[in-house]
């Protein structure tokens, strides 16, 4: 009976496995948009800060010097909780810091939520939300191409999201690749699928009209993730804005990269839990091809956390120096299905970085590194699994100060 469940197991992932590997495939070809309209909407920037008086006079002046009337946007930083100068740097800069102090109430998607309860409140109102970190670096035209987005009739936007320090170490690096990967071979295969994209937690755009009507709600350790399931049950498709370029720091070390990823999958296994059933019962009973494959990203986690327990056992039973209880599905396919699946796992992480005009040989070495990188996924999200129900926000600490000439003239 373990025996048949394993095996079940296993199809289940292999599906998995060949419907992202061919969904990947129409993120190839990138499909060139090139809509332009007169800039129109007005922008309320929002900058999550907690304690970030290191970087986050850097992105203000680079907020400061967008290619956008500046009639037509002002910057907000969200003061969370800081005990440090944030405050004080946002309001040399003569912009807005505002101020929150809850310390019951910790983390990113909280503070959002009173902040827009705050912009609501006053005077002046806005057509549109962006939102960004305080590490961020912001490509200048990006509020030119959210104008764009927002007039064609799009609701929610997420900008590319790339890495700020990706030659810092072997796990920027890493960070670096996993994120060219997910936007070309996630995220703009389901742009050109027309299919819903999910938003990343900085670089996102929304209509004021649709926050007002939703409200935020989304206050888990994965806001971003937890909002996309939101707008998808809602019919709402979040897209994605290949153009409008956004640099977010990674974490230097091992350490603090495990840290953050394992306050990831902690609320990522939330995530799963409220939305996994509604949405896969709703993609039945309306037929709806988006939001079964959001109800399907939405256990991603479950998938590894399983895939990792089927693997051990298989490995385990291969080792024990006995008659194997355990029954790889592989054993009954030929042996050139394992090498193709291997390979075109292998395959396609160089084939972004080429398609993404990566030219740098030192970037191409560390694909080797990321090897490590990738695995250490599988108990990070095994003790995720454990400890899921930990509420506690953990901040992950930026001290990388650049200017986004720097960024964009390093050439990797």
């Amino acid at each position: 009976m373990v025996n048949f469940i394993i095996i079940l197991v296993q199809i289940f992932l292999a599906f998995v496995g060949v419907y992202q590997f061919s969904i990947s495939l129409f993120g190839i070809v990138r499909k060139r948009r090139a809509l332009k309209h007169q800039p129109q909407k007005s922008f309320a920037v929002l900058v999550a800060a907690h304690n970030e008086e290191q970087v986050v006079g850097a992105l203000i002046e680079n907020l400061q010097n967008l290619e956008y009337p500046k009639e037509l946007y002002d910057i907000f930083v969200i003061c969370d909780n800081c005990t440090d100068g944030t405050a004080k740097i946002a309001r040399s800069y003569g912009v807005q810091a505002c101020e929150r102090k809850n310390p019951n109430l910790r983390g990113k998607g909280h503070a959002i939520e009173w902040m827009l309860k705050e912009l609501w409140a006053m005077p002046k109102q806005y057509d549109a939300i962006v939102m960004f970190d305080a590490d961020n670096l912001v490509g200048n035209d990006f509020l030119i191409h959210m104008n764009n987005d927002l007039c064609e009739g799009h609701k929610v936007i997420q900008g590319y999201l790339d890495t700020k320090n990706p030659t810092d170490s072997w796990v920027t690096a890493s960070y670096a690749i996993t994120y060219w990967y997910c936007n070309r071979l996630w995220q703009l295969s389901r742009r050109n699928l027309n299919m819903a994209n999910y938003l990343g937690g900085t670089g996102m755009c929304f209509e004021t009209e649709l926050m007002k009507e939703m409200g935020w709600g989304a206050t888990s350790l994965v806001e971003d993730l937890e909002f996309s399931m939101r707008c998808v049950q809602r019919g709402v498709h979040p897209v994605l804005n290949y153009d409008a370029k956004v640099y977010d720091e990674k974490p230097l070390t091992f350490k603090a990269s495990s840290r953050q990823r394992l306050r990831w999958m902690q609320g990522h296994f939330t995530v799963a839990r409220q939305y996994f059933f509604p949405l896969l019962w709703a993609s039945i009973k309306e037929r709806s091809f988006v939001k079964f494959d959001a109800a399907l990203y939405s256990i991603s986690v479950y998938n590894t956390f399983i895939g990792f327990l089927a693997t051990a056992l298989l490995w385990g039973d291969n080792i024990i120096p006995a008659h194997n209880i355990f029954t790889s599905i592989y054993y009954y396919m030929p042996n050139w299905v394992a090498i193709a699946a291997i390979s075109a796992t292998v395959v396609m992480f160089p084939l972004v970085m080429i398609l993404e005009g990566i030219k740098s040989p030192k970037m191409y070495a560390h694909l080797f590194s990321m090897v490590i990188f990738q695995l250490s996924w599988l108990p990070i999200t095994f003790y995720a699994f454990f400890t899921q129900n930990n509420k506690q926000w953990s901040h992950t600490q930026h001290t990388r100060v650049l200017r986004l000439e720097e960024v964009q003239s390093k050439q990797v």
